[in-house]
């Protein structure tokens, strides 16, 4: 289940990145690549209080999940991307 304050990573039409709350309209940052939108998300995340950062590559689909702390997870996976 999505909160307000988890984040999606995604690219936009025009070859930029936007770091998006999923409950906005707007994209709270856009970047030139994407590690600087995953960058901006984290460190957006940890001030609201830690959330789940999704990150779509560039056809679209997503690339991978992160839990960012102080989220709470039930079932916290062993984090092998990290």
């Amino acid at each position: 289940m999505s909160k307000g304050r988890d984040r999606t990573v995604s690219r936009r039409p025009d070859g930029t990145w936007e770091n998006k709350r999923n409950d906005a309209q707007k994209a709270s940052s856009v970047h030139k690549t994407q590690k600087e939108a995953e960058q901006a998300a984290k460190g957006m995340l940890k001030n609201q209080g830690g959330g789940e950062l999704t990150t779509k590559g560039v056809d679209g689909k997503i690339r991978s999940k992160d839990t960012i702390a102080p989220g709470k997870d039930p079932n916290p996976p062993k984090d092998k991307e990290h």
